[in-house]
């Protein structure tokens, strides 16, 4: 098996990073969700606009994890004005780290993280920050495993649902 590559997401990927986007996302919140918050959440944050313009955003980044040429899983960061909350200059947002559910523990969202990571010390930032929802445990567990600590809530809006995100961090230097 090939070793997994990381890409950075251009505007000509728009295409594929909607599919990856779209897919999952589905997979890991569908079973949780209305199918309605579902479908409406999807057609809103994965719209080939707002992927547009999250792409064109010199504050945010978009990186492929690849496989033999297949796209299986995708990180998103972002820093200055462009994190979702916290807007101090000195912190990375991860706002994204999926990974297709059938290359779940392989390492790929570790792959992706270690991205995030490299990018967050090149831009000598004093912290990493995340939101992670408070039923996603998977998730959790990994972020702790990697060092981050809980400082907060926030409420995410799923079509309809408003759910509760615990806010985790990892503090650099």
């Amino acid at each position: 098996m090939e070793s997994i590559k990381i890409k950075k997401a251009t505007e000509q990927d728009i295409d594929r990073l909607q599919l990856i986007g779209k897919q999952t996302f589905a997979e890991t919140f569908s079973s949780e969700n209305s199918e309605e918050n579902m479908r409406e959440y999807l057609e809103k944050e994965f719209s080939i606009e707002k992927l547009k313009s999250e792409l064109t955003d010199e504050n945010s980044e978009f990186y492929f994890a690849k496989l033999d040429n297949e796209t299986i899983g995708y990180l998103k960061i972002n820093i200055g004005q462009s994190q979702t909350e916290i807007k101090g200059t000195n912190s990375l947002e991860i706002e994204r780290i999926y990974v297709l559910r059938e290359f779940y523990g392989k390492k790929v969202g570790q792959i992706l993280y270690y991205k995030a990571i490299e990018i967050a010390k090149g831009n000598n930032v004093d912290y990493v920050w995340l939101g992670v929802w408070e039923q996603n445990l998977r998730a959790i567990r990994f972020y702790e495993k990697n060092g981050f600590v809980e400082f907060n809530k926030h409420v995410f809006v799923l079509g309809e649902d408003e759910q509760t995100d615990i806010m985790m961090k990892l503090k650099l230097n």
